[in-house]
């Protein structure tokens, strides 16, 4: 299960990009809190302070928000934009959130162990899906989604329907959708398509132009 974190925020005055950038050059990162029927709220929040939740899971956590040093609001990291250029975070968008709601979130996929197609059969195991939409508690989240893969052969995959999640929580993501896959590598594969069109040919051998008729014997009617 995620740990369950601390930020603190603040009341942000004003809007647009003069005071946002005014915001970021003080070490603060403009946001938004909204939820539970509340008018949006503009807010501030140290970037330090984002920093350190963030390498400690915030994107799947329940984050205890705290004004003035008093606690205010349980919500989740709903989203979080980043500059193209410079990769730092410019903008947060925070959902209010109550400990025991059902919340839907999107969870990291992580495998575990190496396929047998792989270790023993030299194929590549394809992530098809590095995240997976969950609902459940918000207090519960876990912080990521493992999938055993070990006994993953050849030609085998695994389907959002076929994983296993947590007890009170249900998966979103449809049931047939590919997860993980394990192939045989491009050159296997190159070698399996030559071999199966050599068998095609000489099951259809190639017939060339029409049996040639013979003329009638002459004084014959036909």
């Amino acid at each position: 299960m995620a740990q369950q974190l601390n930020l603190t925020i603040e009341h942000r005055e004003g809007v647009g990009s003069t005071k946002a950038r005014a915001l970021r050059k003080d070490g603060k990162i403009p946001g938004v809190l909204y939820g539970h029927g509340s008018e949006a709220q503009a807010i501030a929040l140290a970037r330090r302070g984002l920093d350190d939740i963030l390498h400690r899971g915030a994107r799947t956590s329940l984050i205890t928000l705290t004004m003035d040093g008093k606690r205010v609001d349980t919500a989740l990291l709903r989203e979080v934009q980043v500059d193209p250029v410079s990769r730092r975070i410019v903008h947060v968008d925070l959902q209010r959130v109550s400990a025991d709601e059902t919340v839907q979130a999107r969870l990291p996929v992580v495998t575990v162990g190496t396929p047998e197609g792989v270790r023993s059969f030299g194929g590549v195991m394809d992530v098809v899906l590095h995240e997976l939409e969950v609902e459940g508690p918000a207090n519960k989240l876990p912080d990521r989604i493992e999938i055993d893969v070990n006994e993953l052969g050849i030609h085998q995959h695994v389907t959002a329907g076929e994983i296993a999640l947590p007890e009170g929580f249900k998966m979103i993501t449809p049931a047939e959708n590919t997860v993980v896959a394990v192939e045989p590598s491009k050159t296997e594969k190159l070698l399996e398509e030559a071999a199966v069109s050599a068998v095609t040919e000489q099951a259809e051998p190639e017939i060339v132009g029409k049996p040639v008729e013979e003329p009638p014997a002459e004084g014959v009617p036909e």
